[in-house]
């Protein structure tokens, strides 16, 4: 009951800041979530026991969302400099960063991962899918969203009602291929039956299969933040949200899915 209410409330933030507030809200939102999706990273990499500084990490992630997210909108005169300058800033930064934490050892590269980790998978996808609202409107993040959720719960109950098969038993003994074929497959239905209001230039059965891409991208974002948590020896990112964890926890399938639905949005339609 408790993670079926934070999931509602989370729902209706992010959807009500898309619909209702004006667009820096939604780049603000991504900006916030992906300082507090860094931090957790950082929080993963202090138990796998290579610490590193949080506070950079987090700054690092959240810069690059906020520049990605921007340069959808033409006012501020923002290009691919400016993305270009904040990722060669990061990798000198975090050269510098590992230059003084300590003697040579294995940790050494577990931290500089960590570094470049941060706003290449946090910060650019959370970056992306603000600038689709930038660019596109509320009406097609909004249906990457319910593409989402649609696929998350069918996966979840569908695993519990008739999951046999373990999909992947030593990154996430919980999930199974039976759970996985059925949130494959609501997505496409759903992704299908909200094409004409939120992708009107994409035909249906083109919005079916764009949705079954993104639901199996989704799992394996799913699936690359459980690999992350496993090899830190923990169960959840944070404890940040009742009933899911922490940030990452909730948005690891977005991480992996955003970007392919940014691909198709500015290359494809």
């Amino acid at each position: 009951m408790i993670r079926l209410a934070s999931a509602v409330l989370l729902i209706a933030i992010v959807v009500g800041t898309i619909w209702w507030l004006p667009w820096w809200a939604t780049v603000f939102l991504s900006v916030v979530a992906a300082a507090i999706g860094g931090g957790e990273l950082a929080g993963l990499a202090l138990h796998a026991g290579a610490p590193v500084p949080r506070p950079f990490v987090s700054l690092a992630a959240a810069t690059t969302a906020l520049m990605v997210a921007l340069s959808a909108q033409p006012s501020f005169g923002l290009s691919a400099d400016g993305l270009t300058a904040v990722l060669l800033t990061t990798m000198v930064a975090t050269g510098l960063l590992a230059l003084v934490s300590g003697p040579p050892s294995p940790l050494t590269l577990t931290r500089v991962g960590v570094l470049c980790l941060a706003p290449m998978y946090v910060g650019l996808p959370l970056g992306a899918m603000a600038r689709i609202h930038g660019l596109f409107g509320p009406a097609a993040i909004t249906w990457l969203i319910g593409v989402m959720v649609v696929s998350d719960s069918a996966q979840y109950y569908t695993g519990r009602l008739v999951g046999i098969r373990k999909l992947a038993p030593l990154v996430s003994p919980a999930k199974t291929v039976e759970g996985a074929a059925g949130g494959l497959a609501a997505a496409s239905v759903a992704g299908a039956a909200f094409a004409a209001w939120g992708l009107m230039a994409v035909e249906p059965i083109v919005a079916g299969l764009l949705a079954l891409l993104l639901a199996g991208f989704g799992m394996c974002g799913d699936l690359f933040e459980s690999l992350l948590k496993r090899s830190a020896g923990v169960k959840d990112s944070a404890a940040l949200i009742p009933g899911h964890g922490g940030v990452l926890d909730r948005l690891d399938s977005y991480l992996f899915a955003g970007p392919v639905f940014y691909l198709f949005t500015r290359y494809v339609v």
